[in-house]
């Protein structure tokens, strides 16, 4: 017989079933009153609860010289603001007790912030904090509140001491989570040097909130080695407080070592502004490069304000192209004279200064004096001929003008650098059936002539002087360093070597020619005005209009003037080409851009200038000083304290003949009067110095009551 019994056991089912069901719904009706009645109330407490995940900023790095000086670094900076809302708002007893707090110390506060910032006086102050505090806030849901949350105290930014002196005053002296003082802070780019090498150093453009951008230069260029990473930090509440916790740390910033010489920067600057003002030129550049290396020891790019003071705006250097004129002279004959199609003594007829080529007339610059006549190459870029030159390329290589192009890519003329730093354009070097950038025309027969003395082409300077340093260097081009390697923690933590484009742009024959030939150009040519009375200078001048979208011809002419070249020629050390722009006459590269060169070359030698002590010594000259004959204790006692040795030196009384006026020229008044009143004759002493005249002779016999003139001077 069974032992379930259903009349018992189904009324008990039914009670838990029913006792489950009221549970339930009392469950769904709790949390339906939660999600609504009390939903903001839930909101608050489980924001409080969260934790909050932060982005932790890392140290940005420093940007150093070569020789470690800073040249860009980051700074704290801070701006300053008032919570008016802080604390426990629903807890009047407190709020109470803040404002209280507030009012007591409002009139010593402002005191205290106008003397920090005197430019405000102290009811600026007052006026401003009062509007904040009283000011209506409405929030996202439409509720209205009375007091700024985020009210700024002083309208810019502070550096770090400021920042603690004002939290010093009273009030925001004061916990700040409930008194409402905080603060933002930001990492502020600052170049102890100033505009120095501006455009290829950088910038930084901070923004609100502690973002920032760079702007241009090495800063923009090794921005991600420079920002570092960003960690990670996470806050929780813990007993009321909100605690923050590392989850992952920031890794700073490393530092960037360049090639850049403060003292051959600070030097070339100087000298190129001096050389805009006196020739009243618009723009200017300069860029100074180490022979051997390649490193850029100085660049410089200065256009003129409306002001009339000159600036760093933009990186010229290496992206300013144009057509470089009369340097480009060396390329083109750097190429003939390596395809062996002339020599430097090829005579070419340069007439009397002008000559028809297919349908257009050359010019040399002394056409209206009567040209140069029959010269040679070597002579030719001496002299600038146009003519000189651009014969010999279109003569040569007229019909087969792609084999002159190819050549100017072997010499490096137009060798894309691939420089790191933004903002660099390669050559514009075309070839014959090749559109033009900047013409609506095909190559033409006058393309080769004009393009063999510096037009029809565009070329930044960065290129010029690297080619050059290539000739300089015996036919090995470097690659221009800004960038030596990357410094952690002091130490090195990657480096850059030099690096070469190409081993040999020519053959060495053909180098050491040219070498001889831009020795001339200096020593007896058009660049005289670039060399030095204490060491070698090569180099070539350069003149060439500026093109215009009328031409060469509309207008007021603009010139582009340079010089490039290095020094000493005996043993280069330093390549350095100088570009100035102006309008009108005179323009002369030879006279505006050599003199500015002669001024650099002869500044960086004199830096280099070495001397040793011992040079300076004569070695004909007695170390010991010259004692006179007199009061020899004195002299004794003199020489004593200065710690002068008297071996071998006699410090005796001098040995004097019985009767006799003895010498006293030369000797100072004491030792005079001493030497002549031994002998029993008196003195009479006429102005200061040392004695140039007695008027008792030496040797005179003594003679009772003598008196003895002595004129001193």
């Amino acid at each position: 017989m069974s032992k379930f019994n259903k009349d018992k056991v189904l009324p008990r089912y039914m009670a838990i079933a029913g006792l489950l069901t009221v549970v339930g719904l009392a469950v769904i009706a709790k949390a339906g009153y939660t999600m609504t009645a009390n939903k903001s109330y839930w909101e608050v407490v489980a924001n409080s609860q969260k934790s909050h995940s932060d982005s932790v900023r890392p140290n940005r790095g420093n940007i150093l010289s070569s020789d470690g000086q800073l040249l860009a670094s980051s700074i704290p900076e801070y701006k300053i603001f008032m919570d008016f809302q802080s604390g426990d708002r629903g807890d009047t007893a407190w709020v109470h007790k803040r404002d209280s707090v507030w009012l007591s110390l409002l009139d010593s506060l402002c005191d205290g912030l106008h003397q920090i910032f005197p430019s405000w006086t102290a009811q600026q102050f007052r006026d401003r904090l009062e509007q904040g505090r009283h000011k209506v806030v409405t929030n996202k849901k439409g509720e209205k509140t009375i007091g700024a949350r985020h009210w700024w105290v002083w309208p810019r930014r502070i550096n770090y001491s400021t920042y603690c002196e004002v939290m010093q005053l009273p009030y925001f002296n004061l916990p700040k989570n409930k008194y409402g003082f905080h603060a933002e802070k930001f990492e502020a780019r600052r170049r102890p040097f100033g505009s120095l090498a501006e455009r290829t150093i950088g910038d930084i453009r901070s923004f609100e909130g502690g973002k920032d951008t760079a702007r241009f230069g090495i800063e923009l260029s090794y921005d991600s080695i420079l920002r570092g990473k960003y960690g990670i930090q996470r806050k929780e509440k813990v007993l009321d407080k909100m605690v923050p916790f590392t989850v992952t740390p920031p890794v700073d910033g490393a530092d960037i070592v360049t090639t850049i010489d403060v003292t051959m920067q600070d030097m070339a600057e100087q000298a190129l502004v001096e050389g805009l003002k006196k020739w009243d030129a618009s723009m200017g550049v300069t860029i100074l490069m180490e022979v051997k290396t390649g490193d850029v020891k100085a660049i410089v790019n200065m256009r003129r304000s409306d002001n009339g003071n000159y600036y760093e705006r933009f990186n010229d250097a290496i992206s300013y192209r144009c057509e470089p004129g009369s340097v480009f002279k060396v390329a083109s004959f750097l190429v003939a004279l390596d395809d062996g199609v002339v020599d430097t003594s090829y005579v070419i007829h340069t007439g009397s200064g002008i000559m028809p080529m297919h349908g257009a007339k050359m010019k040399d610059h002394n056409w209206h004096r009567g040209g140069y006549g029959d010269i040679n190459v070597a002579k030719a870029l001496e002299v600038s001929s146009n003519i000189g030159v651009s014969y010999v390329i279109d003569n040569f290589y007229g019909s087969n003008p792609r084999k002159y192009v190819e050549g100017l890519y072997r010499v490096g003329i137009g060798e894309d650098l691939q420089l790191p730093i933004v903002g660099y354009l390669p050559p514009n070097i075309r070839y014959p059936d090749t559109k033009t950038t900047n013409r609506s025309k095909y190559w033409s027969k006058t393309t080769l002539p004009w393009m063999s003395i510096g037009y029809e082409t565009q070329i930044a300077p960065i290129n010029t002087v690297t080619f050059y340093n290539a000739i300089a260097n015996n036919g090995r081009m470097m690659r221009p360093r800004f960038v030596k390697g990357f410094m952690k923690d002091g130490k090195m933590v990657q480096t850059f070597e030099p690096q070469v484009i190409k081993e040999q742009i020519a053959k060495p024959q053909t180098i050491a020619t040219m070498q001889t030939v831009l020795r001339h150009v200096v020593s007896q040519g058009l660049g005289k005005r670039a060399g030095s009375h204490s060491f070698q200078v090569s180099g070539k001048t350069g003149t060439a209009q500026v093109a215009k979208a009328g031409g060469y011809k509309s207008g007021t002419v603009e010139y582009w003037l340079s010089f490039c070249g290095y020094f000493p020629s005996d043993d280069p050390q330093y390549t350095c080409i100088v570009c100035i722009k102006k309008k009108g006459l005179p323009a002369s590269g030879g006279l505006m851009s050599g003199g500015i060169f002669h001024n650099i070359s002869e500044g960086v030698m004199a830096k280099r200038l070495k001397l040793d002590v011992e040079d300076a010594r004569d070695s004909t000259s007695s170390p010991m000083p010259d004692v006179k004959l007199g009061d020899m204790a004195a002299a004794d006692y003199v020489l004593g304290h200065l710690g002068v040795p008297r071996e071998g030196m006699e410090l005796k009384k001098p040995i004097l003949a019985e009767n006799t006026m003895p010498s006293i020229i030369g000797m100072g008044a004491r030792d005079a009067v001493y030497a002549v009143e031994q002998q029993g004759v008196k003195v009479r002493l006429h102005g200061t110095g040392q004695v140039v005249r007695q008027s008792i002779a030496a040797g005179t016999a003594i003679k009772p009551g003598m008196v003895c003139e002595i004129e001193l001077n």
